[in-house]
């Protein structure tokens, strides 16, 4: 057994070790190069990415998944895993065989009222509470989402919106996007874009002439102007429809950032005469997807690659980097490491007393597990960093990574220093919670879109964003901690009890303490200075330190608060459980100062406005409030705090309740 328990720590590091290598290792081709395709690079949102980030982030925004299950199941067949069709597969769909597409089931509806409103009924097959409806049992009513729509657009403040009307919105922009897909390689409808081009091509030269004998008063060829009207009033829809930039720029040297989708490209033929070979390879995938010739869709795709690589090599290279980011899913699989190795913190905690060698098994498992979820975490920043080219914070999505990897580095160094487990305890906790929050933040879309002009500065994002998210982080392990001194003292005898290695254990409530008041010091030191770094961005930004705004308000409260702590700890206004339930409201300062600031939708640094977290912010300050009140209950109803002292044995002094 003991041997067991010595090798059980490794086992669980090998077995997650072996899936992370699993992972990275590169995926074999498939016969219909898909992959490739999905690592061609498009411009949208206003900045060069792969094909396969489009298509996710599209979905992400449609249908709340990455990928499209081919099959949807009641939620009561929960062991099944369905065959999914997977994001680049779902987008060549929608460019080359939109029937088919229509018939997938990717648009989210679970507001009854929609439902019943548009007279959906059954049609959706329901799963875990949602539903989801293909493009073609919505087609009868687009008209009616659209008009409901813009009469939800003219409340111009989102607070002031119903439910019903966000949802509407939210469907409404989920068909746009899809219909603008739809558009955005070749002309709805089309069935042979190699056709099509080769006709536009030899429509080209009469149309022109004709239309400068037109320009000059002249009589010209009606049948080839007609044609050529033709044609490009199609393309013209296309141009206006049409979601990403897949066309790159002609000159390059001259302007990188000029691409154009392909209806755009189509219509400035008609001043240069030539159209650009992107459009040629792109109309090749189009027609040989639709007729399933899988060598001249690979054909097709090998010689569009080759044709980027002189010009374009740093965008075709940028595609494929973040192709593989996508595929490997760093983010998700770090979460799963987290929640387990806090599940065997928690096992080593309650077992500790009874099973002390099992205890420590556990610990170190957690520990080991903590450090390769690190080790993942900081790959997984660090990539994404490079392909963004920004420091690791710039928006919600990316704050709350950070502030995950900030707490497992904290929770690291506590346990290192006091090997109780409760240190990988915190660091397993905050990182699943904030990888989990940062997985619902991208349902938004694109998180690595261009930044708003004021955020454009490398400089102050990697000073005073990075140094006042550090302070976010700290502040929340702080009341993490507090959060679990509140729990094991009143529900479990621990806090009184000596925790740790055989025959040399501390006290696990005084330890607690101790770690809840080293890293408010901590949070005071960051909070203080990334605040002071912002104001002086704000004057270079603004032309003034401080301007009350409600994110700038947010960030002194939490300043104020560890401060305040700080003074009570000091001046014996609080001893250890007054400083855990005052850690504890720490919590709700930071969450608000991090989200609730965005929610109002006012203010210079309301960049990340989401409403529908609302409610999850108010669950979990309801959550803390209960906690503080438990933290307050007399502590005769703690059980690690007996009302009653131990009874004194003959020739000994009674032995003093713990104070508190």
């Amino acid at each position: 057994m003991k041997t067991f328990l010595k090798y059980l720590p490794w086992f669980f590091v090998a077995l997650f070790a072996t899936e992370i290598v699993v992972v990275l290792l590169p995926q074999k081709n498939e016969p219909l190069h898909t992959a490739e395709f999905g690592r061609l690079p498009a411009l949208l949102n206003g900045r060069v990415q792969p094909l396969d980030s489009v298509a996710r982030n599209s979905l992400l925004q449609i249908r709340s998944t990455g990928d499209v299950p081919l099959e949807l199941l009641p939620s009561w067949q929960f062991w099944r895993h369905p065959k999914k069709l997977k994001s680049t597969d779902w987008l060549l769909e929608v460019f080359f065989q939109p029937k088919v597409a229509d018939t997938r089931a990717i648009f989210l509806i679970h507001h009854p009222d929609l439902i019943s409103e548009f007279k959906l009924g059954d049609k959706g097959i329901e799963k875990s509470g949602l539903r989801y409806y293909p493009y073609n049992d919505l087609t009868p009513m687009l008209g009616e989402i659209m008009t409901q729509a813009q009469s939800a657009s003219e409340v111009k403040e989102a607070a002031q919106r119903t439910t019903y009307q966000k949802q509407v919105l939210k469907l409404a922009n989920a068909i746009n996007i899809y219909e603008r897909l739809k558009n955005s390689i070749q002309p709805e409808g089309t069935t042979n874009f190699v056709q099509l081009l080769a006709e536009y091509q030899a429509a080209l030269p009469g149309g022109l002439a004709a239309m400068r004998t037109q320009q000059t008063g002249g009589a010209p060829d009606q049948a080839a102007l007609q044609k050529i009207l033709r044609l490009g009033q199609q393309f013209e829809t296309t141009a206006n429809n049409s979601y990403p930039r897949a066309v790159p720029p002609s000159k390059p040297a001259e302007d990188r950032d000029a691409w154009l989708n392909v209806g755009a490209s189509l219509l400035g033929t008609i001043r240069s005469g030539e159209v650009q070979p992107a459009v040629g390879f792109y109309a090749r995938m189009a027609t040989a997807y639709a007729a399933k010739d899988t060598p001249e869709f690979n054909s097709a795709v090998a010689g569009y690659k080759n044709w980027l690589a002189p010009d374009f090599a740093r965008e075709a290279q940028k595609g494929r980097s973040e192709y593989y980011f996508n595929q490997i899913k760093l983010f998700l699989h770090a979460t799963i490491i987290y929640i387990v190795a806090f599940v065997l913190a928690g096992a080593a905690l309650l077992t500790f007393g009874t099973w002390a060698n099992l205890s420590e098994s556990f610990r170190r498992s957690a520990f080991y597990l903590i450090a390769l979820a690190f080790a993942v975490h900081t790959f997984a920043l660090i990539y994404r960093m490079a392909l963004e080219g920004r420091p690791p914070v710039t928006n919600l999505y990316s704050s709350a990574i950070f502030i995950g990897w900030g707490a497992c580095v904290l929770g690291l160094v506590l346990e290192r220093i006091y090997k109780l487990g409760l240190g990988s305890a915190v660091a397993g906790l905050a990182g699943f919670i904030t990888l989990l929050i940062a997985h619902n933040l991208a349902l938004g879309g694109d998180t690595m879109e261009m930044l708003q002009a004021v955020l454009d500065t490398n400089f102050w994002l990697a000073t005073h964003v990075v140094v006042v998210t550090l302070g976010y982080a700290s502040t929340f392990v702080a009341g993490v901690l507090a959060m679990a001194y509140v729990v094991l003292g009143i529900f479990t005898p621990l806090l009184a009890a000596k925790v740790g290695r055989p025959n040399a254990g501390v006290n696990l409530g005084k330890a607690l303490a101790k770690m809840v008041y080293a890293i408010v010091c901590f949070a005071t030191l960051f909070s203080f200075t990334g605040t002071v770094l912002g104001g002086i961005w704000a004057d270079q930004s603004w032309g003034r330190f401080w301007g009350w705004d409600p994110k700038e308000n947010g960030a002194l409260l939490i300043v104020i608060w560890n401060a305040l702590i700080l003074h009570a700890r000091w001046g014996g206004l609080v001893k250890d459980r007054g400083l855990a339930n005052l850690a504890i409201f720490g919590n709700i300062i930071t969450a608000w100062s991090w989200f609730g600031t965005n929610m109002l939708g006012i203010g210079l640094h309301s960049y990340g406005f989401m409403d529908e977290a609302f409610r999850w912010l108010m669950t979990f300050v309801g959550s803390q409030v209960a906690l503080i009140a438990l933290g307050c209950l007399p502590l005769g109803l703690w059980k690690s705090f007996p009302a009653t002292t131990t009874p004194p044995r003959p020739g000994n002094k009674p032995s003093p309740a713990p104070a508190t």
